[in-house]
């Protein structure tokens, strides 16, 4: 067999004579299977069709034939002879045997690599899988402690509004100690007040009309949104605002509202929670209605 024949072989199994002479000049024409193997592992290299330039002094053919020069060169007598007769070339039915070998040996690799391949998309989809997984787990520890920190973050305003609320009551209790101490404190002194009023012998005699009772409270009925009524005795230079912190703390469910009187009808607003309930006519006795902002 000629010594180019790994060169030929591989062209007449369809292979690029570029690639193929690439092949046979880098595995340093050891035979076709390495030949095969380098270009299967190659095939996706993005410079394997770019043209073959051999290195200097060392062109593909031009090393094997150079070791049979020497030999001609001594034998001249009769040099070709016997290697002519020791290589003959191959036959069709040889070539075509070797061809269909070499095609079965191309597949094997072939099927061999795409099992390592197989293998690898495995390993890699592993891979990919224990990272979602890690990444899961970060978002869920992460999501976890964000619920932790809104949980801790809403049972510290709760405190804080049960706090609040407390203060409050204690200062609605407190406000109406005060008051129910004065009122028991002028309450001896009330009842002298009406016989000091004196009766008139005549309509024809009666003076200037009396001056109006200075009331230092008052006292409120708040209706509600269901219905139910509220009674409450507030000082009459209280602010309107502690009628409404009455209602949040005893009815209003923790929803908006205003405050009215149904007749003259008047809507009060947030100036008038500041204002005196003397000021805004409500002494000594008034009823508000709860209505929805």
């Amino acid at each position: 067999m000629a010594e180019c024949t790994t060169l030929e072989s591989l062209l007449e199994m369809g292979f690029d004579r570029n690639r193929a002479e690439k092949a046979v000049a880098h595995t340093g024409n050891q035979g076709i299977e390495r030949a095969m193997d380098w270009l299967m592992e190659h095939e996706n290299d993005p410079d394997i069709d770019e043209p073959y330039v051999p290195p200097v002094g060392n062109t593909q053919g031009s090393a094997e034939p150079s070791s049979e020069s020497p030999e001609l060169a001594v034998g001249e007598t009769d040099p070709t002879t016997e290697p002519d007769d020791s290589k003959q070339p191959m036959t069709d039915e040889e070539k075509k045997e070797q061809v269909k070998r070499l095609e079965e040996l191309m597949r094997v690799k072939q099927e061999e690599r795409r099992e390592r391949e197989r293998k690898d998309e495995i390993e890699r989809e592993k891979q990919r899988r224990r990272q979602g997984q890690e990444l899961l787990q970060v978002k869920q520890k992460m999501q976890d402690d964000e619920m932790k920190k809104l949980a801790d973050q809403r049972q510290r305003e709760k405190m804080e509004d049960r706090l609040a609320k407390q203060r409050v009551r204690e200062k609605i209790a407190r406000d109406r100690e005060e008051r129910a101490q004065k009122f028991g404190g002028g309450s001896s002194s009330s009842p002298t007040s009406p016989p000091s009023e004196p009766t008139p012998p005549s309509p024809s005699s009666q003076g200037p009309p009396p001056a109006k009772k200075d009331y230092d409270e008052c006292r409120i009925q708040v209706r509600l949104l269901d219905g139910s009524a509220l009674s409450a005795v507030f000082k009459a230079q209280e602010p309107l605002a502690a009628v409404r912190v009455f209602v949040q703390m005893n009815g209003a469910d923790g929803e908006d509202f205003n405050l009215m009187t149904p007749y003259p009808r008047r809507v009060y607003s947030e100036l008038d929670m500041e204002k005196p309930l003397r000021e805004l006519g409500l002494v000594p006795s008034a009823v508000l209605v709860v209505t929805k902002k």
